[in-house]
């Protein structure tokens, strides 16, 4: 590993004097210019986005030591940590994300402590071999990449779904073995797709990654000395402050008064009326005038709200109004669909009468479905919103498609003439030019050997996986045609389209009846792609903090195989130790697994009844494949106004994939984690930008690190000191929504437990 680091250093040493020279030059021609000249020069070099030239530092030290023993150690132990918490919270009725800020904040003093006392000896000392494990102060490029393996570590490993599905609800046989096999080539698979896309979403200034300047905030406010100004604070101190208020404000929704998750009042006015708990519900309904005083609420789905641009905070917030407020009232009290019978929001399976869909009754010996058990049960039905949930995401699908090749298609080509020529670059491209890159054939290698691992899998293992060879090729086909648009919408708006439902639709129709290949081929086609993304992301924050490419490799590398291991460890051990898991009928369990009972719904949907039943010809939902024209349409119709005014800039920030996909995440999100982040997102975004911009500069995103942070913690601290203990406070405070009826039917004559009878 030593080598490997040197190798990478010793033509930066050159580089950097050669900066230098550069440096000193530049200077020299900037003094004989006027001071308007001289802006227009620095403006001109630092990136075109505003957002990015106030937040990202356009210098570089090529000197500073990378590959460090800290490093390793901080960061394994970081990726071990935040892989076991986030799987730990992942099953439980409120999930908790542990994003990376709280490993990046936490291993500054751990950092620091290890620079000061681990000893300085130099082994091997005049050798190729020459190390030390400690080459001086802990410094932000290390710093860096302990935060990329935390990133392997934050959030959640997709594939663990197929494996809770197979085992927990559908109780059929997996090896952990086979498991494995499916999570490692998932997650790895998105390095042929991301080293594939680089030069079009790394390099180009104009691919900005909304959420990595929360990062780019936070390494700048714990590593620069910054000088307070005259009745103010510094980033770290007002970091500090909202840190602890933070942390000392979750003890509330977290465990005093959960009631915060979701204020919703019009419950509380109307105790009795299905209706208007229908409407005013944050958790079950409509959630109008609902709001959440939680910022799990507020950034648990949609991420912080405080990295979202205003434009693309502005699409979700009419997507979702459209959506919430115009086209499921009129579907549900035009009982389109025979919708009183079911609730107005729910993610439940229903049988024609309003009760839930007895799944197991319609599976044979050979996990594979019924016919004729399925005919005697009946077709299935969803809730309205649930529907129009699909419908929207058919939408969103050919609206990316056509969005990107309106507006992105001339970059798109200009792009790929530029890779194979010199081209103009931004100050941050140039800075990186100086290390050496990560050769493309590496990353084709290992998209190769991951899709021969798989096809090896699905073949061998065909009784527990269920997928042919040829689903596999066709997976990978859908995710690299739709890696390219998806990253560009991510880059541009940080919010990510999914290809969940189409994948899940496409092997539907051509391999019905079976499940588990359904959901293998949705992670295969969905999260190869997601996961480029996020490597891509992750290269983008390399790529602003100047770290060299082959070490953001080898971190990423490394901190995704233990990842991979981590979390599949956890969820087995909680699927094997924990009773009744993920059973919402277990009386005070907390173990309800609000995702996994929506991957299983879309299992049961989409693989074992098969969309022809449901959306096809054969089912009772056949119309909403009209969407797939309405989203190919939309794009169009913004692109031609775009055109017909062009003087109206505001038009091209109108973004159809983004607007129409607003609701891509409900559900599990749920109505009062929509409002409450569009609200959050107005004040920063819009009002603070426009009219405080020095305060969003220096506080906007230490802010939002700040308070994920506090909400880590507080939220570990709550679950090691109470919840396992199973200490908890029952009072009307704790009653999470406070609208019992909100899940009710009000159609005449369908009787379901704890609901008023409509005659």
């Amino acid at each position: 590993m030593e080598e490997s680091e040197d190798e990478i250093r010793a033509p930066l040493i050159s580089k950097d004097e050669d900066d230098s020279n550069l440096s000193s030059s530049r200077s020299e021609a900037l003094a004989s210019k006027s001071e308007a000249e001289i802006k227009e020069v620095e403006e001109e070099e630092n990136s075109p986005v505003r957002q990015v030239a106030l937040t990202v530092p356009t210098t570089d030290d090529p000197s500073l030591p990378v590959l460090t023993f800290r490093m390793w150690v901080l960061g394994t132990i970081s990726c071990v940590l935040l892989s076991f918490l986030n799987q730990f919270f992942w099953y439980r009725t409120e999930p908790l994300t542990i994003t990376a800020i709280s490993a990046q904040i936490a291993v500054v003093p751990l950092g620091q402590l290890m620079a000061a006392k681990i000893t300085k000896r130099v082994f091997f000392k005049g050798s190729r071999w020459e190390f030390t494990l400690n080459p001086g102060p802990f410094n932000v490029k290390e710093h860096v990449l302990i935060t990329i393996f935390a990133n392997s570590g934050a959030g959640s490993v997709y594939a663990i779904h197929v494996v809770t599905v197979v085992k927990v609800f559908y109780k059929q046989h997996i090896t952990f073995f086979v498991s494995l096999i499916v999570i490692l080539t998932t997650q790895v698979l998105g390095f042929g797709w991301a080293g594939i896309f680089r030069r079009y979403l790394v390099e180009p200034a104009a691919m900005w990654w909304p959420a990595n300047l929360v990062q780019v905030s936070l390494f700048r406010a714990l590593h620069e000395k910054e000088e307070r100004a005259k009745g103010g604070v510094t980033r770290t101190q007002f970091f500090l402050i909202a840190f602890i208020c933070s942390f000392a404000y979750y003890v509330f929704p977290g465990y005093l008064f959960q009631m915060l998750t979701s204020l919703s009042w019009i419950c509380w006015i109307f105790p009795k009326s299905v209706v208007a708990q229908q409407l005013g519900s944050g958790l079950y309904g409509l959630g109008i005038g609902a709001i959440g005083l939680d910022w799990s609420t507020i950034s648990s789905y949609l991420g912080s709200p405080l990295a979202s641009p205003w434009f693309a905070t502005a699409n979700v917030a009419a997507g979702y109004i459209f959506v919430m407020y115009v086209l499921t009232p009129i579907c549900y009290w035009l009982n389109v669909y025979s919708a009183k019978t079911f609730p107005i929001f729910s993610d439940t399976l229903f049988t024609s009468t309003g009760q839930e869909y007895n799944i197991t009754a319609i599976i044979d010996s050979n996990f594979h479905l019924d016919v004729a058990a399925y005919e005697k049960e009946g077709p299935l039905y969803l809730s309205t919103f649930f529907a129009m949930t699909y419908g929207v995401g058919f939408a969103a699908l050919t609206a990316t498609i056509v969005h990107v090749g309106l507006f992105h298609g001339r970059e798109i080509w200009e792009q790929s003439k530029a890779s194979f020529q010199e081209k103009k670059m931004d100050i941050h491209t140039r800075l990186m030019r100086k290390y050496k890159q990560v050769p493309e054939w590496w990353f084709v290698c290992i998209l190769l050997v991951n899709i021969a691992a798989i096809v090896f899998a699905c073949q061998y293992y065909n009784d527990q996986l269920q997928l042919p060879w040829w689903g596999v090729l066709l997976a990978c086909g859908i995710a690299i045609v739709f890696t390219l648009p998806i990253g560009i919408i991510t880059a541009i708006t940080n919010q990510t389209p999914g290809l969940n439902i189409i994948t899940e639709y496409i092997i539907g129709y051509i391999y019905p009846g079976y499940p588990v290949a359904n959901m293998c081929f949705k992670v295969y086609g969905y999260i190869s792609m997601t996961q480029a993304i996020t490597f891509l992301q992750d290269f983008k924050l390399g790529h602003y903090m100047k770290i060299p490419p082959r070490t953001m490799f080898m971190a990423q590398i490394v901190g995704t195989l233990i990842a991979c291991f981590v979390y599949l460890g956890t969820a087995w051990w909680l699927m094997e130790n924990i009773p009744d898991i993920c059973d919402t009928t277990a009386s005070n369990s907390v173990w309800t697994c609000p995702s996994d009972t929506v991957f299983y719904d879309a299992s049961v949907i989409w693989g074992l009844i098969a969309p022809r039943r449901i959306f096809g010809d054969l089912g009772t939902y056949e119309a909403v494949n009209w969407f797939f024209l309405g989203g190919a349409v939309a794009p169009l119709l913004v692109w031609l106004a775009s055109k017909a005014f062009p003087s109206q800039e505001w038009i091209r920030l109108i973004n159809m994939p983004v607007l129409i996909g607003a609701t891509g995440m409900m559900p599990p999100a749920t109505a009062v984690n929509y409002t409450t982040w569009i609200i959050v997102g107005f004040l920063s975004g819009f009002v603070v930008y426009r009219y405080r911009p020095d305060l969003w500069q220096r506080y906007n995103y230490v802010l939002s690190g700040a308070l994920d942070a506090g909400l880590a913690f507080m939220g570990v601290l709550l679950y090691l000191c109470l919840g396992l203990e199973n200490i908890s406070l029952d009072w009307w405070g704790n009653d999470l929504d406070g609208c019992p009826l909100a899940s009710c039917p009000t159609a005449q004559g369908i009787k379901v437990e704890g609901c008023p009878l409509f005659t």
